[in-house]
């Protein structure tokens, strides 16, 4: 149990947050948009009965997806980030760093997670099978842009972003706009958080040689440079309500979801970063779950 426990930790189970009520959205819109969920389905007639069965299996194996993609892709960042993380006080105390599992475990995990991240896209359909290789090249590729770029925040957003076109393909097995419109959504508000955490490791990044927006640019443009990706994020979830088929509640979860962009915002500042992990953590948080929710609902109250 203990083990388990660890291994968790390593993953940051509870980071997936973030990226999984995106992928929810985009499975809820796929099944109530697609026409070819259901041979003989049409979006102008609600179904009277849903292939529960079907979509069940397959809302599992995206979940499944999810979860390994995303496992995968921690091991493999604190596999490579190691010798990094012995030497940064804030993350000396990290798993493998404090000998809590070996790196030569972290990586196993990593190759296994990928393994059954790929078996499980066989089972959704072909087009996620295919594009398997692609989306892990991005999630695991993410752990070397830190030693070249500072745009390494805007590559971890293009990693977490493929969470709504992935469920929304894994149930219609073709692209679509609205579903790349939250895809957008989630690559701004990341790469905006992401900065915002990076704050911490501004001295330590440039001391060792480490690319960050932080780094680059200093703490107080950073932050702009933050609020302008989250105003970018805001701009790409307003345009998809206006070009999706949504009503009211839709934007109760975007004025929830903009809300807590501004109110991360107010409170870390480039003097004061006490309060980075509650805007890091519990603020977006908050904002994905009850977006999530509202859309849902949404989508839901309009069909039926």
């Amino acid at each position: 149990m203990t083990k388990v426990k660890s291994y968790l930790s390593l993953i940051k189970f509870s980071h997936t947050i973030f990226a999984m009520p995106f992928a929810l959205i985009g499975f809820f819109l796929a099944i109530f948009e697609s026409t070819s969920v259901v041979p003989g389905w049409h979006t102008a007639v609600f179904p009277p009965l849903f292939p529960w069965k079907e979509l069940l299996i397959k809302f599992i194996f995206v979940l499944l997806c999810m979860i390994l993609a995303r496992s995968a892709a921690m091991a493999f960042n604190r596999y490579l980030d190691r010798h990094f993380d012995a030497k940064n006080p804030r993350t000396a105390v990290r798993e493998i760093p404090a000998g809590v599992i070996t790196p030569k475990n972290a990586l196993v995990f990593t190759v296994i997670s990928c393994i059954l991240f790929i078996a499980c896209t066989w089972f959704i359909n072909s087009i996620c099978f295919y594009l398997s290789p692609v989306a892990l090249g991005v999630v695991l590729g993410y752990s070397y842009t830190k030693r070249f770029t500072p745009l390494c925040h805007l590559v971890l957003g293009l990693g977490l972003s493929l969470a709504p076109i992935g469920a929304y393909l894994a149930v219609t097995g073709q692209f679509a706009l609205l579903p790349i419109l939250f895809s957008l959504a989630v690559i701004f508000w990341v790469s905006g958080f992401d900065i915002i955490y990076a704050l911490q490791d501004e001295e330590f990044d440039k001391s060792n040689q480490l690319y960050s927006i932080p780094a680059w640019l200093g703490k107080g443009k950073a932050l702009l440079v933050s609020e302008f990706l989250h105003l970018l994020s805001a701009a790409a979830v307003v345009y998809a309500g206006v070009y999706g088929p949504f009503s009211w509640l839709y934007w109760i979860g975007v004025l929830i979801f903009t809300g807590m962009l501004v109110y991360q915002h107010s409170i870390v500042k480039p003097h004061d970063l006490k309060r980075v992990n509650l805007a890091f953590m519990t603020a977006n948080g908050i904002a994905s779950v009850v977006f999530a929710v509202f859309v849902i609902a949404d989508l839901f109250i309009n069909k039926f």
